[in-house]
């Protein structure tokens, strides 16, 4: 049985839920206790607070983990990063009053800077050799200024609304993030096999985001114009039809080319043109 620790609440919470029933993990959460097993897999959930997660797999008191890479990188805990996952992205930013003049990293020197992430704003202080107080606050980040507690912050940003709200202003981005799935160095072969399997989901997943399947009818002159527009994932698949002249191709093709692509093909002659969603992918 693969221990997994998940934040108990809170959109990386919902989007690793919806990745696990993506990949036909099902768990019961409606029950919110601390350790829930899966009902088809052999997992077992650990609900724990997110700045917890890397302690605890490092720790080997849970086997594996997914936490946003922003806490992964401030605990500095050893946990191995075994996938990158894509979802819950945001970033870790340098944000001021919205009226001060910003001229560099220097503004933040002899400065007071309230965050969450001391770790992470101290190394990129030093980096750039710049000497600020550094006060930590848990929660509420954005208000430090407002109510005079720092000049600055740094904190999480996803859409910025916050920053505007307290009329505060984004400087610097020091980091992305999206979330990781990380894992004990020292798990295991059972339990390496199960997580292999999972990240096996969780890739099959992944790969067919943002991707159609495209499926049409074109003249036998015409494929190779058609097959350059469709490189799929290695070449289309060409099957001849029973009409003769006529074949059919099938390949994969990226959501955001669709629309020029389409209209790429009705041109060269491509009839019957039928496009499908892709749930999983395997390559």
């Amino acid at each position: 049985m693969l221990r997994i620790a998940i934040q108990g609440k809170g959109r990386l919470y919902e989007d690793t839920m919806a990745l696990l029933t993506e990949a036909n993990v099902k768990i019961d959460a409606g029950k919110r206790i601390l350790l829930v097993p899966a009902k088809n897999f052999p997992l077992e959930i650990l609900f724990l607070r997110d700045d917890d997660i890397p302690q605890s797999v490092a720790s080997g008191v849970a086997d594996a983990g997914i936490v946003g890479e922003n806490e992964y990188v401030e605990r500095e805990e050893a946990a191995e990063i075994a996938q990158r996952l894509g979802f819950s992205r945001c970033r870790l930013s340098l944000a001021i009053p919205k009226d001060e003049e910003y001229t560099g990293v220097e503004w933040f020197q002899g400065k007071k800077v309230a965050t969450s992430y001391p770790n992470i704003l101290r190394n990129f202080l030093k980096k750039h050799d710049v000497k600020a107080e550094i006060h930590v606050i848990t929660g509420s980040v954005e208000i430090a200024p407002g109510i005079g507690l720092a000049d600055g912050i740094f904190d999480i940003v996803s859409s910025g609304s916050t920053l505007v709200t307290n009329r505060l202003k984004e400087v610097e981005v020091v980091m992305q993030s999206e979330a990781l799935l990380i894992v004990n160095p020292d798990i295991d072969q059972d339990k390496r096999a199960i997580l292999d399997e999972l990240m096996f989901r969780f890739n099959a997943i992944r790969e067919a985001e943002g991707k159609k399947y495209i499926m049409l009818n074109i003249q036998n002159d015409k494929i190779r114009e058609v097959c350059d527009l469709l490189p799929g994932m290695e070449s289309p698949t060409v099957t001849p039809l029973a009409e003769s002249g006529w074949s059919s191709v099938h390949s994969v093709v990226e959501e955001k080319r669709f629309w020029e692509i389409i209209a790429q093909l009705k041109a060269i002659g491509a009839k019957g043109i039928l496009v499908l969603p892709i749930e999983k992918m395997v390559l």
